[in-house]
């Protein structure tokens, strides 16, 4: 076989020398200067061959004329140039492009395609280019971007840096996500860097600030739709320094800029920062703000977390103790009448403490998503639990209704216990700092003393009054959320109306409040609150009393030794025995409902160490 081919291989160059001029012939490599002989009077030689076409023949593009002489008799129709022959990629992103579906064509944009030189990437160039076309939106030239890459500064944004090229995609509907989306996410392409920033002496935590706002945890969720992008402030195209008397964040003009989202703005409305930071020099109250509330948060948990351990572990021991004892023969002190059940909370103390829970699980549940918005489980909730921000929203807002109702009922009772029971002795003033009141008192101080005593081995385990100072500073808190995260709550969810008479400013003192008060809140629910109810050693996996309102007398005696020798000696203690204990179905659904309260609560806890760990939280 190699030996034919090699026979044939002087036949087959013969061929290839006696082709060679024929295909000259027939017009296949036409020299351009012939071309110009003709058509120099609309192409400059010299322009062709300094273009990035130079070295290319005209037939490279004019593929449809193959014979000189029937093209100048006039018998070749000369088709449209197909550019995709050469600029593939470039024609795959225009044939998606809204041009393409406009029928704008290459040579529509580049109309000096014979003497088209590099761009070399001038923007300046690019933007000559749209601005024949787009002459609507010929402000460009005089905003920020404009005048910069006009001057020569290609950091500056041109159209290409928002609309690309050739891949310049339709926005469609201008209030659709795509098109929201695209509003801001174009900026943050430059904004974000900020190195450019700096070195453009440009603000460099715009992206930051507007992430950490509420609008940019909604954006960043994924449902930028529905909150205020770069674009809705700024404009588009005519973005203009804040002291530009025709800038949209002018001071003058910020009302009508805020009244496109927030039809009932005032002057005072707009005091809001839009990108506050904690920066001292720049918002002292805002940075003031946060160091406070940073350290009631660190402060409260190392106190309580450092009480909980210390707890945990003397349970322990007092755990192993009595198992020790028991194992010895060594019978623990008995109590007659033991398990005979006594009431400690009314119907009504139980309704309470459920609408709590109802209400805790629906505001952490549908809050901590957008607290922790840059985390994935945060998008994963959003998007498969509620399905939209707006719907979180919702969720997050009957939470606070039901919080307002049991706080109403918390007051009700409070008068009522002050100021008109007839079983409890003293005047109001009495039974604020009573054995029966929730307000702490001098004996909080020995009882507290008493179990640090316990925790350290240095004294027995005291015994407590109706109330123990833990459960006292759970009440307490109540009252202190209700103003921080009631009163913050309330002006985040009527912006407008707190606006007509106080400075934009408190909102940003307001979110800094109720996000730190609501993760103090959480935090100490899910973990302090759940131990010392439901996590110490004596008490796991569940105290029922609070689902119920029963527990046995000898309990009763061990825990709570001091009211119930207060109530014997008042002779009332048989006034609290149980008429009848709850019902298997009642225990059941209610002990479901509390297991279920207590996983998701943990389980928050678990996302919310993950994301402070990852450095998320922001």
């Amino acid at each position: 076989m190699l030996s034919k081919v090699l026979r044939l291989f002087p036949a087959l160059m013969l061929l290839v020398a006696v082709a060679r001029p024929a295909a000259g012939e027939g017009g296949m490599a036409i020299d351009p200067a012939t071309c110009l002989g003709c058509h120099s009077n609309k192409i400059s030689a010299a322009a062709f061959a300094a273009s990035v076409h130079g070295k290319n023949a005209c037939t490279s593009c004019h593929v449809e004329i193959t014979d000189l002489a029937k093209h100048m008799r006039g018998e070749t129709k000369v088709h449209k140039v197909q550019c995709e022959r050469c600029h593939k990629k470039e024609n795959s992103e225009h044939y998606a492009s809204v041009h393409a579906q406009k029928d704008v064509r290459c040579a529509d944009c580049h109309t000096d395609i014979h003497s088209h030189t590099y761009w070399n990437k001038d923007k300046r160039k690019v933007v000559a280019k749209c601005i024949q076309c787009h002459d609507k939106e010929a402000g460009y030239r005089n905003s920020i971007h404009g005048k910069s890459v006009a001057a020569g500064n290609m950091d500056s944004a041109a159209c290409n840096d928002c609309h690309n090229l050739h891949a310049i995609s339709p926005l469609g509907d201008p209030r659709s996500k795509e098109n929201r989306e695209f509003h801001t996410k174009v900026c943050m392409k430059c904004h974000a860097d900020e190195k450019m920033m700096a070195r453009n002496n440009v603000f460099t935590v715009a992206v930051k600030t507007y992430m950490d706002s509420y609008h940019g945890k909604n954006y960043r969720l994924g449902f930028p739709e529905k909150v205020a992008g770069c674009a809705d402030c700024h404009t588009a195209h005519g973005v203009l320094p804040g002291k530009d008397p025709n800038s949209s964040v002018n001071p003058q003009n910020l009302v009508a800029t805020c009244a496109k989202c927030h039809p009932k703005a005032t002057p005072l409305f707009t005091k809001f920062y839009s990108h506050g930071s904690h920066d001292r020099e720049k918002y002292p109250i805002l940075f003031y703000t946060f160091v406070a509330m940073t350290g009631l948060l660190v402060s409260t948990f190392a106190v309580f977390w450092i009480h909980t351990l210390l707890w945990m572990f003397r349970g322990f021991v007092e755990n192993r103790e009595k198992q020790q004892a028991l194992i010895h023969g060594h019978e623990e002190h008995h109590i007659p009448d033991g398990h005979k059940v006594y009431r400690r909370f009314k119907k009504r103390h139980i309704f309470l403490h459920l609408l709590v829970i109802i209400s805790f699980l629906l505001l952490s549940v549908s809050g901590l998503p957008l607290k922790f918005s840059d985390q994935q489980w945060a998008k994963f909730m959003m998007d498969h639990i509620f399905g939209h921000s707006a719907n979180a929203g919702l969720v997050h807002r009957i939470g606070a209704c039901i919080t307002f109702v049991y706080f109403g009922g918390a007051l009700i009772l409070s008068f009522h216990f002050l100021f008109v029971r007839k079983d409890i002795p003293g005047n109001w003033l009495q039974r604020m700092f009573g054995p029966d009141s929730l307000m702490p008192n001098f004996r909080d101080i020995k009882d507290v003393a008493g179990m640090v005593r316990w925790f350290l081995f240095r004294g027995p385990k005291p015994t407590f009054e109706r109330w123990t100072y833990w459960e006292k500073f759970d009440f307490i808190a109540v009252f202190w959320g209700m103003f921080a995260i009631g009163g913050s709550g309330l002006m985040l969810w009527f912006p407008e109306f707190f606006g007509s008479f106080l400075p934009g400013w408190m909102f940003n003192v307001a979110t800094i409040v109720h996000s730190d008060e609501a993760l103090l809140a959480t935090g100490f629910i899910f973990t302090v609150h759940f131990f010392n109810t439901h996590g110490r050693p004596e008490k796991f996996p569940m105290d029922f009393v609070i689902f119920n309102g029963q527990m046995p007398k000898h309990e009763f005696i061990e825990e709570r030794g001091d009211q119930w020798k207060r109530y014997e000696e008042l002779g009332i203690t048989e006034q609290f025995a149980a008429k009848k204990t709850s019902g298997v179905a009642y225990d059941f659904v209610v002990k479901t409902f509390g297991f279920f309260a207590v996983i998701v609560g943990l389980s928050l806890v678990v996302l919310m160490l993950f994301a402070f760990l990852s450095g998320g939280g922001h």
